[in-house]
């Protein structure tokens, strides 16, 4: 691992010593702990600083490229930590795109990067957007114990969203919350599922739109590859294919 990268790991490991990884327990129904509406908020509004520090303050700058619910810890007092730069890879200002091997988790990888290689900051913004659903809802990215339209959550909400339903997804057993800021939050979370990377938003824009510091756009659509594929999400298993192997081959799927 590069020696920057090792130095910045090493900070954010320090820093995530004595957390625990609740949030999967939570998502799963396999702890009693109960997020209310404001820890939920600051939860994911921590997230997207600590993602929008990453993409464009650290030095050098680091995408994380594996953003996901078990990899947002949370320490005594809730407060979020992300960990796990195992897969992490550092990038400049001068490139568009890295072209790399795939790694990362089945159902929040994009689509761009999972068919072509082409790695960006934009990878982790779409990761949050799965994250900010499933915190947001209280519920895993896909649950085959639901009914079959809501099975796989990114396609429920934006069935919602076309509804003009968009708090649908908002976790039931919230006996409060705040309704603007939990549009705002959805808002941003299905721009980040834009198909086109230059579509999505940045993270500080991201942090921004939750912040009320400006107002999230409402020019957006549902992306081609829910409305084209017969989309089967797996929110479980994460696959790396190594830097020796060729991206013709098959993809070694780790449980």
């Amino acid at each position: 691992m590069d020696a920057a990268l090792k130095e910045a790991t090493a900070f954010w490991f320090m820093s995530i010593l004595k957390t625990r990884a609740l949030i999967v327990h939570f998502l799963v129904g396999r702890n009693d702990l109960h997020l209310n509406w404001p820890t939920r908020f600051n939860i994911l509004l921590g997230t997207a600083r600590g993602l929008a520090y990453l993409h464009e303050e650290s030095m050098p700058r680091i995408i994380h490229r594996d953003v996901k619910a078990s990899n947002i810890l949370l320490d005594a007092e809730l407060s979020p930590k992300i960990s796990d730069f195992g897969w992490a890879k550092l990038y400049d200002d001068e490139k568009t795109h890295m072209s790399i091997r795939v790694a990362g988790t089945i159902g929040y990888l994009t689509p761009d990067y999972a068919m072509r290689g082409h790695l960006t900051e934009k990878a982790d913004v779409f990761g949050f957007k799965v994250v900010a659903l499933e915190i947001l809802s209280g519920r895993p990215n896909s649950d085959e114990n639901l009914d079959p339209e809501k099975i796989y959550l990114l396609e429920w909400a934006w069935t919602l969203h076309e509804k003009d339903q968009s708090l649908g997804p908002v976790d039931p057993r919230l006996t409060e919350f705040d309704e603007n800021d939990a549009t705002r939050l959805i808002k941003a979370a299905l721009l980040c599922t834009q198909a086109s990377p230059m579509m999505r938003p940045s993270m500080s824009r991201v942090v921004a739109v939750i912040s009320v510091d400006i107002e999230a756009s409402t020019v957006m659509s549902k992306p081609s590859y829910l409305t084209d594929w017969d989309f089967k999400d797996v929110t479980t298993s994460s696959f790396l294919v190594d830097d020796d192997t060729s991206s013709t081959e098959s993809i070694v799927v780790h449980k």
